[in-house]
């Protein structure tokens, strides 16, 4: 077939792009070889937008095994333990299909994680859509929470945490952020860096088919008006498989049979090959009639960029065939010596005794492009005059409209749909600050948690993002764990405008700034750009997701009040800050102003003094401070403990809703009795820290001084009403 400009530009290869390639290997391409171009120089593998950025991430401390650049990033927890944790995105595809899409978008991610020979113990996920009267929401909605679901608890696998949200920007772009998480001994981790001449290349898993060809260079991509024409190139996933594979995978692990390993992910088995042999400076030859196909006539093209779920490729030590065929056999899956590593340095195709392609790697990983792009700093939003009138408004109604919002609803309806409890190690389940996981058969635990906070970015995306970043650490604080690192999955539009640019590189400058202040570092993640429909963009969203370690499982702890008669404290300053608050969002429809400011040294200050109190034993709850303000936290306290509080308003704050709902940074609330009320005041002195006592704990009501006292079942129905009500047939006509 010859190569028309046409060809090239469906291929999502530039001009300019395509001169490069010719030079790099000497020739024109045929469209094999054009077809794995388009895969590897793509958005989505290549990160040609993004890496010069990426680079300047902190990704390292005492406690990080692997940085990025591997399936996953890994840290030390101790006693020869570690864990695997990576965040991806599946946006484009769970538009397009939501149930297929978020479905494989959780398989591809626990497939980066036992590829390092962990078992995977925990997934999360962060799923934006857009407004909750638009008229495809709900079925995404629905659909998009069915296929997390389906995946992983078919796989046997609990989801402990996550975070939905409702924005009308998301309406053509809805975002689908899967986390997965893993245990593995320090001494057995495996990693994708090919080793050694002649090697065996293996092929393991299902059959290829002709599903997801094209998937990776359809989410470098914009949407347009043709975006249900794409349903092909969206996977389909099979859990059971995987299951098995998982289990094969991890049984062969167990000798030293492993040279290196890789999941075949975004592009398939061209990813995977030139990935393992590029890493490792090596050459690849493959034979592609060995490949197992489950579609009769498959090309050598389709064969190289399908990618069909649950697929491994493997490099074996030299011998260790058989031994490995009887183990995959015995899972019912197939096993396949493809293909052999060379000196070459070159990607060498074959099918049925012919040579149909023969790239140098390099020119596959590290001679793909890499782009200084054009970009314009961020207008940060000013401060605006305020909404007229709101001073006005009563605060019991202001609460139970936020409490019923969309954003600010209980999200059980979700999560309920999700096994929490499968594998039974979850110690905290989804609706406190983090989940946490128990180390099985020890007394200590990993506190997980995702956070995003679009709002704040677009209105500033270096505060934005170092709030994010702070929010993560203050919910893993809350349980009771030590931060360890983060993962992240960055969601933004077209790179290829200023502004879009833009907010991407401030918000690398803000996660940088917060990740080195907090020794909080980046050890895997993810970027996700053309999130965008006929010329209108999500606005950014980074999403951050954080693991702890509880040490010990005793010093656990939870947002619920525990008691009547334990005294309130509010730990940090309240300042007031209503601008980007939900307050404002939703109470009065106004969107704009600067995100509350981030001292990065009261974030860290005021969390370990937290951690230093909980240590020991001297507060009975913890919920931080965010989204909604102190009024909204005291209430999910209550409403999660059953137990209410009775609160005063101090005389010389600068306006009751400005105290009550404004979302100023760095603050928690924190239960303590009135015999460790002494001894944490010293401690909170001593460190020059903020605190107001504002109240105590009480029976059955929340007791706002002069202004309001509700009972506590009444306030849960508030919170809980907006699911129950959202899938009833005429809700919003």
């Amino acid at each position: 077939m010859k190569i028309t400009p046409e060809i090239i530009d469906k291929h999502g290869i530039k001009p300019d792009e395509y001169k490069k390639i010719i030079k790099l290997i000497g020739k024109n391409p045929n469209l094999l070889e054009l077809g794995i171009f388009s895969a590897m120089w793509n958005e989505h593998c290549s990160y040609k937008s993004s890496k010069k950025y990426l680079k300047t991430l902190p990704i390292k401390n005492d406690k990080v095994i692997q940085g990025p650049g591997e399936n996953a990033g890994i840290v030390d927890i101790e006693d020869n333990d570690a864990i695997v944790f990576k965040i991806e995105s599946h946006n484009h595809p769970s538009f397009i299909e939501p149930y297929q899409g978020a479905a494989t978008g959780v398989g591809g991610i626990l497939r980066d994680v036992f590829t390092m020979g962990a078992r995977p113990i925990a997934t999360l996920n962060s799923i934006h859509f857009g407004s909750h009267l638009h008229s495809k929401t709900k079925n995404l909605l629905n659909g998009v929470v069915l296929g997390i679901g389906g995946y992983g608890n078919c796989m046997g696998i609990p989801t402990i945490g996550g975070e939905v949200k409702f924005n009308s920007s998301y309406n053509e772009n809805i975002l689908v952020n899967a986390m997965a998480v893993g245990l593995v001994k320090k001494n057995k981790i495996f990693y994708s860096k090919a080793k050694g001449i002649n090697q065996p290349v293996i092929y393991v898993g299902s059959k290829t088919g002709r599903d997801g060809i094209h998937g990776a260079s359809m989410a470098s991509n914009k949407f347009d008006n043709n975006s249900e024409q794409k349903k092909p190139t969206v996977q389909v996933g099979d859990p059971f498989t995987e299951k098995l594979l998982l289990e094969a995978c991890l049984e062969l692990m167990k000798d030293n049979s492993i040279i290196s390993i890789q999941d075949m992910g975004a592009a398939g088995l061209t990813s995977s090959s030139v990935e393992m042999a590029s890493k490792g400076n090596l050459g690849i030859e493959l034979e592609l009639e060995k490949v197992p196909c489950r579609e009769e006539n498959m090309t050598p093209y389709e064969i190289m960029l399908s990618e069909s779920q649950e697929r491994m490729l493997l490099i074996l030590n030299s011998g260790k065939e058989n031994q490995a065929k009887k183990i995959f056999s015995k899972w019912g899956l197939d096993f396949s010596i493809i293909g052999k590593t060379t000196n070459s340095k070159n990607l060498i195709l074959n099918y049925n005794g012919n040579e149909v392609a023969n790239l140098p790697l390099s020119s596959l990983s590290k001679d793909a492009p890499e782009y200084d792009r054009k970009w314009i700093k961020s207008t940060n939003s000013k401060k605006t005059e305020n909404p007229k009138n709101f001073k006005s408004l009563k605060i019991s109604t202001c609460l139970e409209k936020i409490l019923k919002s969309p954003n600010n609803s209980e999200k059980s309806w979700v999560w309920e749909q999700y096994d929490h409890t499968v594998m039974g190690d979850t110690v905290q389940k989804p609706g406190g600050d983090s989940g946490v996981i128990r180390i099985h058969g020890k007394n200590k635990g990993i506190a997980l948690t995702v956070d995003s906070s679009a709002n704040y970015c677009l209105a500033d995306p270096v505060t934005g993002a170092k709030q994010v970043v702070c929010e993560t650490w203050r919910n893993l604080i809350s349980v009771g764990s030590k931060p360890l690192a983060i993962t992240n999955c960055l969601n933004f539009g077209n790179p290829e405008k200023d502004k879009i640019m833009g907010q991407f590189v401030e918000t690398i400058d803000g996660i940088s700034q917060a990740c080195t202040y907090l020794d909080f570092p980046v050890v895997s993640g993810n970027v996700s750009f053309y999130n965008e429909t006929k010329n209108n963009s999500i606005p950014p969203t980074p999403t951050i997701g954080g693991v702890g370690l509880i040490k010990n499982l005793n010093n656990m702890m939870t947002k619920n009040f525990k008691e009547p008669e334990n005294h309130i404290f509010v730990i940090g300053k309240t300042l007031g800050h209503l601008y980007q608050s939900e307050f404002f969002r939703e109470i009065m429809n106004f969107n704009n102003g600067p995100p509350p400011k981030v001292n990065l040294f009261n974030e860290k200050n005021n969390g370990l003094l937290i951690l230093d109190l909980i240590s020991k034993k001297l507060v009975s709850s913890v919920h931080d401070i965010s989204s909604g303000g102190m009024l909204i936290a005291l209430s999910e306290m209550c409403i999660s403990g059953k137990i209410g509080a009775k609160i005063r308003i101090p005389n010389n704050i600068i306006g009751k809703h400005e105290y009550l709902f404004g979302e100023d940074q760095s603050r928690y609330i924190v239960e303590i009795s009135e015999k460790n009320k002494k001894e944490a005041i010293k401690i909170l002195e001593k460190n020059s820290v903020y605190y107001e006592v504002i109240g105590k704990t009480q029976k059955d009501y929340l007791d706002l001084e002069k202004e309001f006292k509700i009972n506590i079942s009444e306030l849960s129905k508030f919170n809980s009403i907006w699911f129950k009500n959202y899938f009833e047939e005429n809700y919003g006509s």
